[in-house]
């Protein structure tokens, strides 16, 4: 017998249900509490999806702007090969081209920005909230049947429940290295001879790796192997898998060196797969860290100050250093109305510019 299928623990990658149960507190209501880590996890959803529908709209109004500039521009062209050139309309032609510039860029880094959201959006665990919903889509539309959900859900369900009840006995047979000692935990305990058993196993392998306890890793991987080459003989004859186990260990013990090759090649797949899943584990748990930093400094639009001062004209960079609001007014007189009005939002969407009073109502009219 050769294994081909290998592990598949990729259906528990992201997967994270709770009903906000998993954590309690003996000084804290237990209903209360449930209630405000629920109420909390509803909120930061709201703010993702916000944030995401923010920068689609700063990449709407951007391409807007882009595309005023661009016509702008072909008029400016347009007149000066029919004999219209000056000093004044070679100088707006550079500023134009100036802007276009800027404006282009501008739209690379919203568009960037929006596919990071789109992609972070994909990594979220699923949660009793989530888990039968696309993301947080307002509009969806069911691309399969309905009965598929729900078994999806049942079987999420079921995995939790058996972890749940038989993780004690689950690592203790991840420990087991003897084969007679194997056999006789598994005669003892039948139930665990199942598809849950090996996936816990190898979540408890990742665990491990991310811990660097490699050597506990690579003892579990073993027995993880073990089920599965159980659960492939079972599929083979076409049986429990229950009734097949100490078929198992009877070719395990006396097996032929093809046999053997084929249960250290899968065993060495799967160290390996442990590996690159903990490895992208650690890394996205560093890079969720750098997006925290990151989103601290975000404004209330979803635009980094430091990004914005940068793209910002001299002189509206000049009003900020010395926190002069009379050089920003003047600054934004001089400009475009419409260019003016872009930076504008977006030093407010940063949090660079706190509108007040009568200038925010302005801005809000014009």
């Amino acid at each position: 017998m050769s294994s081909g299928r290998g592990i598949d623990y990729s259906a528990w990658d992201h997967i994270y249900v709770s009903d906000d149960e998993d954590v309690t507190n003996p000084y804290v209501d237990t209903q209360s509490l449930f209630r405000m880590r629920h109420r909390a996890r509803l909120e930061k959803m709201a703010d993702f999806q916000q944030r995401g529908e923010d920068l689609e709209h700063n990449l709407t109004q951007c391409q807007g702007l882009l595309k005023a500039a661009q016509q702008r521009l072909q008029d400016l062209e347009g007149r000066m090969k029919n004999g219209e050139v000056d000093e004044e309309k070679e100088a707006e032609l550079k500023k134009v081209q100036a802007e276009l510039k800027k404006l282009k860029k501008d739209e690379k880094s919203f568009e960037k920005l929006i596919e990071e959201h789109r992609r972070e959006e994909k990594k979220l665990p699923w949660n009793v909230d989530t888990l039968s919903k696309e993301g947080f889509s307002k509009s969806v539309f069911n691309s399969q049947p309905i009965g598929t959900k729900e078994t999806q859900e049942k079987e999420v369900e079921k995995h939790k429940s058996f972890v749940e009840k038989y993780s004690k006995e689950i690592k203790h047979f991840g420990m087991l290295r003897r084969w007679d000692d194997c056999q006789k935990y598994l005669s003892d305990n039948p139930h665990l001879v199942c598809e849950e058993t090996a996936n816990c196993l190898v979540v408890i392998c990742i665990d491990f790796e991310i811990d660097e306890k490699h050597a506990l890793m690579e003892q579990v991987a073993h027995q993880a192997i073990v089920m599965q080459f159980i659960l492939d003989l079972a599929r083979t004859l076409r049986v429990d898998p229950r009734g097949c186990f100490r078929q198992f260990f009877s070719k395990i013990k006396t097996a032929d060196k093809p046999y053997l090759d084929a249960f250290d090649r899968e065993l060495e797949l799967l160290k390996e797969r442990v590996r690159r899943c903990a490895q992208m584990r650690m890394e996205g748990a560093m890079k969720e860290l750098e997006d925290e930093e990151r989103q601290k400094r975000l404004g209330p639009g979803g635009l980094d100050p430091v990004e914005v001062y940068e793209s910002l004209p001299r002189e509206l960079q000049r009003s900020f250093d010395e926190k002069n609001v009379q050089l920003l007014h003047e600054a934004m007189n001089k400009l475009d109305p419409q260019e003016g009005k872009y930076h504008l939002r977006r030093c407010i969407d940063s949090g660079l510019w706190v509108p007040e009073g009568d200038y925010k109502e302005d801005e809000e009219d014009d």
